[in-house]
């Protein structure tokens, strides 16, 4: 029996316990209502099937949040990408009227989680998780960065060291390579799909050993710590323009095709009005100098998820990759 203490809230408890069951049945009906939902989450429906999550059509459902939160892909040090987002930060809060925040992520599972719990409004995704993004999260891809000739993309580049031994990638058989994470595009699915078809097949022709970043595995590569690592070309890059490693560090043993980079999406529940608003301030902001040379790209391109991330999607597919719940679970501890 309870403590006479306690006696007093049992009708407030009964009608907490009430109203969370109106509400899960409230939340199967509309699942159950959806006519369409594809390989999104449960919870989210895709009735127009453009492959992202609807915008909710209950106006309960929709959030309008006094204050935004913006996150960029996590990196090896967010300080410094928090500083190149300043002053879009100062422009995307006066363009929408409200305040906006950066929120620095330690790894694309905690991106993900973020934006699907509702504390992330707003985020950068890398190429692979962006798939997790869409289908676990509700994000909804709109913008990527990109130049007066179209889109700013990535390259795999296959990176070992400049003094290492190994010229051709079959040498690199019964090595240790990085791959990044399990849900990393450049850093792992693409690999996967790429390698075999030209004579080298990861877990099998060599050791995968996940490093967690892109950053981690040239660094990794730079001290010898792995033999190879397949990392994206525009992390590379940023990291030889800071002077965190050097051109001349590395030898390029193998360069895909084009990849889009990082996605810029928001959350599906956001109300109409702000999605066009924060829509309309990305593609009218003129990126600055040092920005641009950060990043890669000096403005926002639109985009949709359908149809930019297309080769994305293949690619993972064509390793067998899901972007489940579960799959993501295995992703976020570290499994394939």
């Amino acid at each position: 029996m309870l403590p006479s203490s306690l006696m007093p809230a049992a009708p407030a408890l009964r009608a907490a316990l009430a109203s969370a069951l109106l509400l899960a049945a409230a939340t199967t009906q509309a699942q159950d209502a959806c006519p369409h939902r594809g390989d999104l989450d449960a919870q989210f429906c895709d009735a127009n099937r453009d492959l992202v999550a609807d915008t909710p059509t209950d106006p309960k459902r929709l959030k309008d949040p006094g204050t935004l939160v913006f996150a960029f892909t996590p990196v090896e040090d967010p300080a410094i990408y928090e500083k190149l987002f300043r002053p879009f930060m100062g422009h995307l809060s006066q363009c929408v009227g409200k305040k906006v925040v950066f929120f620095p992520v330690q790894s694309n599972a905690a991106q993900i989680e973020a934006m699907r719990s509702g504390r992330l409004h707003i985020a950068a995704f890398s190429p692979g998780p962006v798939n997790f993004a869409v289908n676990l999260s509700g994000a909804v891809p709109f913008a990527i960065r990109g130049n007066d000739q179209g889109p700013v993309g990535m390259y795999l580049k296959m990176i070992v060291r400049k003094d290492s031994p190994y010229q051709k990638l079959e040498e690199l058989k019964g090595k240790r390579i990085a791959h990044t994470s399990p849900s990393s595009n450049s850093g792992n699915l693409a690999p996967r799909a790429l390698f075999p078809k030209i004579g080298l097949t990861p877990d099998t022709d060599y050791k995968v050993v996940y490093s967690g970043k892109h950053d981690q595995s040239i660094l990794g590569v730079k001290t010898g710590d792995y033999d190879a690592a397949p990392v994206a070309s525009d992390v590379l890059q940023h990291m030889t323009e800071r002077g965190v490693v050097k051109a001349d560090d590395f030898r390029v043993l193998y360069t895909s095709e084009m990849f889009p980079t990082d996605a810029y999406a928001y959350a599906h529940n956001l109300a109409p009005e702000l999605q066009g608003k924060i829509k309309q301030c990305f593609f009218d902001y003129k990126v600055p100098p040092e920005m641009a040379k950060g990043l890669g790209g000096d403005r926002f391109l639109p985009i949709t998820y359908q149809k930019d991330w297309e080769l994305v999607r293949t690619v993972a597919a064509s390793a067998g990759e899901l972007f489940t719940r579960e799959a993501f679970d295995k992703a976020a501890a570290g499994k394939k």
